[in-house]
């Protein structure tokens, strides 16, 4: 698809019937991201989140998905090294995962090539890295300096280089971004990172309105499902109480 200059479109789902609906509508990727941290379990970031949690929802979003390209999530402290980074990649695959997604760069190029040399496809993800959100002190834009620039286009290649499939770029400058869409072979997918990517990420529940108690910066829903919601149960409430 990058060669041909076709752009991808990736969105995140964690049970069924979303996976099905995505699917069903034509999306290119489906990402069981551990993103469903904060928008399904509650938790304050993605650092809560467990492998055995992440093996629950690709069970159930691999039962839906029929043509998408599924990929799972590996969670934080799941690869350390890659000894465990195998073992727990080879839980989402036997969940119904076709690729894994780890966060990092060159500090991880062991990690990707250990997975990759035991049969199974890698996502890689630099820029913002949510497990690491509370060393950083919050979501921050990388690569607005030249020096950081330059250390993402290393990060980027190290990967590339390590066998990665597709890299996600999480709110880098759309400057960078682009910079680093040009330098790589794999395709990019953006999230926050401008339209120079070669493809496009989001969080379903950011997308469609239903995570309304905090919306990113760089999204402008589609829909407003959190509404519609509320009035089916306040319609609900009221029709039984009158009754």
């Amino acid at each position: 698809m990058k060669r041909r200059g076709e752009r991808i479109t990736a969105l995140t789902a964690y049970d069924y019937p979303t996976g099905r609906l995505l699917d069903e509508s034509g999306i290119d990727l489906i990402l069981v991201g551990d993103s469903l941290g904060m928008v399904v379990l509650g938790c304050e970031d993605t650092t809560q989140v467990t492998l055995a949690e992440m093996v629950h929802h690709t069970r159930a979003v691999a039962r839906a998905v029929k043509r998408a390209l599924l990929v799972g999530d590996l969670p934080i402290h799941t690869y350390d090294d890659p000894a465990q980074a195998v073992s727990a990649a080879r839980a989402l695959i036997e969940a119904g995962a076709e690729a894994v997604k780890l966060e990092g760069g060159a500090s991880h190029v062991p990690q990707i090539e250990a997975i990759i040399a035991a049969g199974i496809p890698v996502m890689g993800h630099i820029g913002m890295l949510p497990q690491s959100v509370r060393e950083e002190g919050g979501y921050k834009v990388k690569g607005r300096s030249q020096a950081e620039a330059e250390a993402l286009v290393r990060d980027a290649l190290a990967v590339e280089n390590a066998g990665v499939f597709s890299v996600v770029l999480e709110i880098v400058s759309p400057e960078t971004a682009r910079q680093i869409t040009s330098v790589l072979k794999v395709p990019t997918i953006g999230i926050g990172s401008g339209v120079h990517c070669d493809g496009q990420i989001l969080v379903t529940h950011d997308l469609i309105g239903l995570f309304p108690w905090f919306t990113p910066k760089f999204v402008s829903p589609e829909a407003r499902v959190a509404d519609e919601i509320r009035k089916a149960a306040q319609a609900f409430i009221a029709r039984t109480k009158s009754s």
